[in-house]
């Protein structure tokens, strides 16, 4: 199996992909081989990843002590 991250590209009419050939040599695909393809849209990078951090204390906690630390202008 091989997982790479690729750009779309115009290729005539279409839109094609490019596999990187250590790619292929490494899983010994060869021209002609009928392969399978699954797609996934990348999405905003901060979107994907929005969740990963784990606080102790909810958001509205850290914002409300910010909002008291802070300095009076």
């Amino acid at each position: 199996m091989i997982e790479v991250e690729s750009q779309l590209r115009k290729w005539g009419r279409s839109l094609g992909i490019v596999i990187p050939m250590e790619k292929i040599k490494k899983e010994n695909f060869s021209e002609n081989d009928k392969v399978k393809v699954l797609i996934l849209k990348r999405e905003n990078p901060l979107r994907e990843h929005f969740g990963i951090f784990k606080f102790k204390r909810s958001v509205k906690e850290i914002l409300d002590e910010g909002d008291r630390e802070s300095w009076d202008e």
